[in-house]
């Protein structure tokens, strides 16, 4: 039985990951062993990457209603009680996309959380 050499396998996964280093400046995108520290890196930092714009959108979506909740007379936190209260199921997105596209229906939704909170 004749032995195989592992030469392919090792220039296959080499290949990968200078792939993926593509662009990157000076050694990181030529040598393999640099390159893989870096690309190890890139991809932890794209994971928790993702995960921070998930925090972010919510962050923007809670001042959008805030703001909007407060040109009608009401705080974030009462009126977000108040619609709980009311039973009214609407998530931040869409309460956020009201605020800025729909004035007159955000309004009602305020309405309707001030006299459940009052």
């Amino acid at each position: 039985m004749a032995r195989i050499k592992g030469g392919l396998n090792a220039k296959k996964k080499h290949n990968r990951v200078l792939k993926l280093a593509k662009g990157y400046r000076g050694a990181r995108s030529k040598q393999y062993r640099i390159a893989k520290q870096s690309v190890m890196r890139a991809l932890a930092s794209a994971y928790a990457g993702r995960k921070e714009r998930k925090r972010q959108f919510r962050q923007l979506w809670i001042a959008r209603i805030n703001a909007a909740a407060r040109i009608n007379g009401i705080s974030y936190s009462q009126f977000m009680h108040g619609l709980k209260l009311a039973g009214v199921e609407v998530n931040r997105k869409m309460l956020a996309e009201m605020a800025v596209n729909d004035a007159a229906g955000f309004a009602t939704l305020a309405e309707l959380a001030k006299s459940k909170v009052a």
